[in-house]
């Protein structure tokens, strides 16, 4: 039986009146009433008492004085097509109709099409089910279903990019025949959609490193312009961030640079990058088919790389970005460049693709060590980090005292991030996930995947720093106005 909101529901107040403790078309279970009275009630959708098999119960009052369960009765359900009953009892048998315009009909598994739930557009087997509503979204019997794991038990060296589609938590799958939410195909390949990436650059974790771990589920994606692993990783096994190179080369993502007008967009007071061709690349691409139900979605990413410190701000900025392509026009915009893992400059308001070069007075970077920055690129330095926990046992936290303080390391990283991006309910969105070397080969950079998830409401699109427990210094995204996240 389906849970029913109140607020749309009418009650029966009473064996001789429908008046008493009713506010328009609700009535309310509390008191006063007195001890051991009873009364006639009925829950259901206002016209559907009486109506097919929907009748009215009755009510005790308990000795708390307040209004019981109401027993007995018999209130809409989902319409069998073939059994000659008015289930839902809206008046018509057997109907196979789409009252509720959601595209989906009562003989089509649409649980509620019009009597049986409150908000019949937003339930269907096209939606996704939201945790803690009391409603079946997504028709499948099963009220507030427990989110699904999909990602135990998945080979670390997998090359089907339809496990770092599970990696990441996107379990359901849809085909161009149904109507369902879900991936509906999914690649590994260069940034410019050619090629096959190192077998070295992707992997599936458990954890990173001994501290870091997955956000959702059991296990995590990796990609890498070196190698995706930690120290004491296998299949494939660590290799040093500084050195490892596999020789690939793909062009930039087109849509991406033809947006900056040819060329890759840099952060703010740094150097231009150098060249033409991502080095070292790896990109996942994910198709998916919208709930009928969502209109954002997240996804958590965290970044690390050895250019940091010595190369902060200089030519050799190595690139992460989430690229979606959707077809939402509304407000707040997705980015006219595609790419939600940006950070917006508060002064100019201008979108930087997330990179080591943020780690130069952006406060992007907070998995690291404060002092000097870009001593082999524009000087500086950093006061944004507040410790190392996610770095410990991957590399990146090997000391390298010289390389610009005496107690500089290996690399640094950004912590956890979320990217937020707005869609259409329905529609087909692709997801790209990329990052690579720029300017040359070395010194590597990687990025942890985890925990995609689906809004039914809306979002500030972009990328926002997790917020640390009691650590003011770090900057958040939560309005306390509307709860919606907002730019750095």
């Amino acid at each position: 039986m389906r849970p029913l909101f109140l607020t749309l529901l009418l009650v029966a107040c009473g064996p001789a009146t429908r008046e008493d403790n009713c506010v328009g078309d609700a009535c309310s279970n509390s008191g006063p009433c007195d001890p051991g009275a009873m009364r006639d009630c009925y829950t259901g959708h206002m016209d559907t008492e009486g109506v097919g098999p929907c009748t009215g119960g009755t009510q005790m009052c308990l000795q708390s004085g307040e209004w019981g369960n109401c027993v007995g009765q018999i209130l809409p359900q989902p319409e069998i097509c073939t059994d000659g009953i008015d289930n839902n009892c809206n008046g018509m048998v057997d109907e196979n109709i789409d009252a509720d315009g959601d595209g989906y009909t009562t003989c089509g598994g649409d649980c509620c099409d019009s009597t049986e739930c409150a908000e019949p557009a937003k339930v269907n087997p096209g939606a996704f089910d939201v945790a803690g509503n009391g409603v079946d979204d997504d028709c499948d019997g099963i009220v507030d279903n427990s989110v699904p794991l999909c990602d135990q038990g998945l080979m670390s060296n997998s090359s089907s990019a339809t496990d770092f589609a599970k990696a990441i938590d996107i379990c359901q799958t849809a085909s161009a025949s149904d109507m369902k939410w879900g991936l509906l195909d999914a690649q590994l390949t260069f940034p410019d959609g050619t090629g096959v990436p190192d077998p070295n650059s992707h992997s599936i974790r458990p954890k990173f490193g001994s501290q870091t771990m997955p956000q959702a589920g059991l296990s995590m994606a990796v990609l890498s312009s070196g190698v995706a692993a930690a120290k004491g990783d296998v299949n494939p096994a660590y290799q040093a961030f500084v050195s490892y190179s596999s020789t690939n080369e793909s062009a930039f993502p087109a849509d991406f640079v033809a947006a900056h007008a040819g060329t890759l967009p840099n952060a703010p007071g740094c150097p231009a990058p150098n060249g033409t061709t991502a080095n070292d690349p790896v990109m996942l691409t994910l198709k998916v088919r919208v709930p009928s139900n969502a209109h954002s979605f997240s996804i958590k990413s965290n970044f690390y790389s050895a250019e940091f410190p010595e190369w902060t701000c200089s030519p050799y900025n190595d690139f992460f970005v989430i690229l979606l392509d959707s077809t939402f026009t509304g407000n707040p915009g997705n980015p006219i460049d595609k790419n939600l893992a940006f950070y917006t400059d508060p002064n100019t308001m201008m979108n930087y693709p997330v990179g080591v070069n943020l780690a130069h007075g952006t406060g992007l970077f907070t998995q690291c060590v404060n002092g000097s920055t870009g001593c082999d690129g524009t000087a500086g330095s950093i006061t944004s980090c507040v410790g190392t926990a996610n770095l410990t046992g991957t590399g990146f936290d090997d000391p390298a005292p010289g390389s610009c303080d005496g107690n500089s390391l290996n690399g640094g990283g950004t912590g956890w991030l979320t990217t937020t991006g707005n869609v259409v309910p329905g529609e087909t969105i692709t997801v790209r996930i990329a990052i690579w070397d720029t300017s040359d080969h070395a010194y590597d950079s990687l990025a942890l995947i985890d925990a995609f998830t689906w809004s039914v409401d809306g979002a500030q699109p972009g990328t926002v720093i997790e917020r640390e427990v009691n650590d003011p210094s770090i900057p958040h995204n939560v309005s306390p106005v509307t709860g919606l996240a907002q730019p750095l």
